[in-house]
């Protein structure tokens, strides 16, 4: 594969045409722009990525937000594994889970399903090990007359983040409902989720797409702002009925760290369910939990929008009808973000 000389749209990309150029069709000698590159990133990346840890180190990477609220247990009390140091840390952004991942360094983590299914179509060998958050997806408005998802026809709606799990199964529900999603209405994508709650709050914008815990912090921050239709429904229906959500966080393993370190995966499996378990059982305690460890959200707005968010424990096997349902909306709106075909069963811890 040719490196491409354009600017790249984020670390998660730039990583995925590193790999390639390096490990993938192993060309250093051939095209001396890659062995620049090589000489020019690889220093800062083992630096910034930790390659000069202890093998016996074993990081969980969580994501700060509502992604990584599902581990705070685990950030409290990290299991203890025979032969390993275990601890639990948050990075900014999925992107760069995902660049731990190619890199090497990353052998357990949470990733968007898109994310995983993109690395492991590189050649990078990643599983899926359980989803543990489906479906947290809010259409809030103070439109008076936005009543359900046919009132849209012609009007503004900010959306979380383009080309992600939000974006494509809101186009999916559109067009379910008859609508074309770049003629019928504006998809708009200038905001941030937090600049959209806060602008719905201001009445800057009238109608958004907003996965918890955002939602909840626009709900708690204006009264007239209302739910318009529950998005986890209208999914099970424009489905098919064959899935009843669609899963929005993956914890993943690396392959050959998983096939020669079994029991320490059980062992993380069953502190990742504990964990998810507390936090449903006790949200204003992981709210707690979740404001002390610096997960980027008040303990009250956690506390709140826990019992919304939907963390669940489902190993991937169980999982792939859900994942196979959300990958062909990636493919219906932009192939090459999941790699462009499904993954195979290898893709799929055990």
């Amino acid at each position: 594969m040719k490196l491409q000389n354009q600017n790249l749209s984020n670390s998660y990309d730039f990583m995925l045409e590193f790999y390639d150029c390096f490990y993938k069709e192993k060309i250093m000698i051939k095209k001396p722009f890659c062995m620049l590159l090589l000489l020019t990133f690889l220093p800062s990346f083992l630096h910034a990525f930790g390659a000069g840890d202890s093998k016996n180190d074993l990081v969980i990477h969580s994501i700060r937000g509502s992604s990584g609220v599902g581990l705070i247990h685990l950030f409290e009390n990290p299991p203890e594994i025979d032969g390993f140091n275990v601890r639990v840390e948050a990075l900014a952004t999925a992107d760069l889970v995902a660049a731990r991942f190619i890199s090497g360094e990353a052998r357990v983590g949470i990733l968007p399903p898109n994310m995983a299914a993109k690395i492991a179509s590189s050649g990078v060998d990643i599983r899926a090990a359980a989803v543990i958050g489906t479906g947290m997806l809010n259409l809030l408005t103070i439109d008076p007359e936005v009543r359900s998802i046919a009132d849209l026809r012609g009007r503004t709606v900010e959306v979380a983040v383009r080309g992600a799990t939000p974006d494509f199964v809101f186009r999916r529900l559109l067009r379910h409902h008859g609508f074309n999603p770049d003629r019928d209405m504006n998809l708009a994508y200038s905001l941030t989720p937090p600049e959209i709650a806060q602008s719905l709050i201001a009445g800057r914008v009238s109608t958004a797409l907003l996965p918890e815990p955002f939602a909840t912090m626009a709900l708690m921050g204006r009264p007239d702002i209302r739910a318009v239709s529950d998005i986890q429904e209208e999914w099970s229906r424009a489905g098919g009925g064959n899935v009843e959500n669609y899963p929005m966080t993956l914890l993943v393993v690396e392959g050959a760290f998983a096939s020669a370190n079994p029991a320490a995966v059980d062992e993380i499996l069953r502190a990742v369910r504990n964990s998810i378990d507390l936090v449903i059982a006790n949200p204003a305690e992981a709210g707690h939990l979740v404001e002390k460890h610096d997960l980027g959200l008040r303990a009250d707005v956690a506390a709140v929008a826990i019992p919304n968010s939907s963390y669940v424990f489902i190993p991937a096997v169980q999982a792939r009808p859900s994942l196979e349902e959300l990958f062909r909306v990636f493919l219906e709106n932009d192939p090459v973000s999941i790699g462009g075909v499904l993954p195979d069963d290898r893709f799929y811890f055990r």
